[in-house]
């Protein structure tokens, strides 16, 4: 597998690789150098007493109302003159 270096020095890892190291959008990963001389891209796990990133806010309450309201019922609530 070949990719490209950008002028800012970044790279896209293949997704054949992402699937193997279970690698998602904003996980951390480490880079090594073996003995012969070769990189080695490593899944990065978080320190012992580190915090993890909080939840999405919006994601943590989606689907969770219970109020169902009907869209004629909330439009004129939200165009209501007071």
């Amino acid at each position: 597998m070949t990719t490209v270096l950008t002028s800012k020095g970044q790279v896209t890892i293949p997704k054949r690789i992402r699937d193997e190291l279970q690698l998602l959008p904003g996980a951390a990963v480490q880079f090594s150098v073996n003995a012969a001389g070769e990189v080695v891209l490593h899944r990065a796990h978080p320190a012992k007493g580190a915090r993890r990133p909080a939840p999405d806010r919006f994601q943590a309450v989606r689907g969770r109302a219970d109020v169902r309201w009907r869209t004629d019922e909330l439009m004129k609530l939200l165009r209501a003159d007071d």
